[in-house]
């Protein structure tokens, strides 16, 4: 595997990560907020999750990372 492809290997498995994470501890906010959408949650803690995310892809990643240069996943045939 070269660079390239464990790099853009890790943004994908990153972006499938991140959408799995955000929903995580989301309570709405209260219902009188002024200027605040309905469904919009109250402490959305994103660079906490963004930290999750990364530290999830991470380890998914050295998983993929591992089994490419096992060959028990083969890109080449």
């Amino acid at each position: 595997m070269t660079w390239f492809v464990g790099v853009g290997m890790y943004v994908v498995i990153w972006w499938v990560a991140i959408f799995a994470v955000l929903p995580w501890g989301v309570k709405p906010s209260a219902a009188d907020d002024p200027g605040h959408a309905a469904g919009a949650p109250a402490n959305p803690r994103l660079l906490q999750k963004a930290a999750i995310t990364s530290v999830v892809a991470g380890v998914i990643w050295l998983i993929v990372y591992w089994a490419v240069n096992a060959d028990l996943i083969d890109f080449r045939s």
